[in-house]
């Protein structure tokens, strides 16, 4: 493990497609795990898979297992959560994840400490002296009727803080959604993100169906929620994305966000505080 990041701040490993290790203080958090190899293929549902393009920057095996503390799962797909990581990680390990998520995990897989959350609904979690809240926060993976051929996302919001209670460093983890009405009421509630993260990369189904956000979409929800810094990723891994991080960046760019813009690449890391990422 990497030295304790300093206080108020947390260190990000970004292990590729969605998947982060994110440490604050005493605690350790894992988002998304999708540990597939380059040439596997991710299940979709309904026969539709998809080839993974990349590499992850460590395996499942080279987690720091002894010191994770749960899972924050946006939503149960072949993507975000495969076969390499359900073998490999812990039975025991919690998640937090949409209820559709948390009967499966239980169910048919065998992580008895899955937690299902409604929107708005939260859970804290605690390791030590550090501790972080997780909120359910509203997204929508396909438009219209599509809606019922994937599974329900979620969206969250991580309040970092300390026993005392007060709230030290806040994440958006946008999960795989589109840009639509429903984010609106994310910006009236919490004014104040020092972090977005964003899954971008235009996923498109056969038949030409978009079901997370391109590069507009997501400068869109740049502009929305107004963070003091945004994070893009899912943008890279797999054969149905067909928006680049360069059309992002351009485009956020172009909106004069550059300087607000964390890059972090595979297998690196970045720091964020309240003020700024480092």
């Amino acid at each position: 493990m990497q030295p304790t990041p300093p206080e108020g701040t947390a260190e990000i490993l970004f292990i590729g497609n969605a998947t982060l290790l994110i440490r604050y203080g005493e605690l350790t958090l894992l988002t998304d795990p999708n540990f597939l190899h380059r040439g596997q293929f991710a299940h979709l549902g309904y026969g539709l898979v998809s080839r993974r393009l990349t590499e992850p920057a460590i395996d499942v095996a080279d987690l720091p297992h002894e010191d994770l503390d749960a899972v924050v799962l946006s939503h149960l797909h072949g993507d975000h959560f495969d076969r390499v990581a359900r073998r490999g990680l812990d039975r025991g390990l919690p998640f937090v994840t949409t209820p559709h998520g948390s009967l499966l995990l239980k169910g048919l897989y065998g992580f008895r400490r899955a937690t299902g959350l409604r929107t708005w609904q939260s859970c804290t979690l605690r390791h030590g002296d550090s501790s972080v809240r997780v909120i359910s926060l509203p997204g929508r993976h396909a438009p219209g009727p599509a809606r019922a051929l994937l599974p329900p996302v979620m969206g969250s919001l991580l309040e970092f803080g300390d026993r005392s209670g007060e709230t030290r460093l806040v994440f958006y983890l946008s999960g795989d959604t589109l840009m639509y009405d429903g984010l609106r009421e994310i910006a009236k509630r919490y004014p104040d993100i020092h972090l977005a993260v964003l899954h971008l990369g235009g996923t498109t189904l056969p038949g030409g169906l978009m079901v997370t956000m391109d590069a507009e979409q997501g400068a869109d929800l740049f502009d929305l929620l107004r963070p003091r810094r945004a994070l893009p990723i899912h943008h890279s891994d797999y054969t149905v994305f067909r928006s680049s991080l360069e059309d992002f960046l351009a485009e956020a760019g172009r909106r004069g966000h550059e300087a607000r813009l964390v890059q972090c690449a595979p297998g690196e890391r970045v720091r964020v505080g309240a003020e700024a990422a480092l």
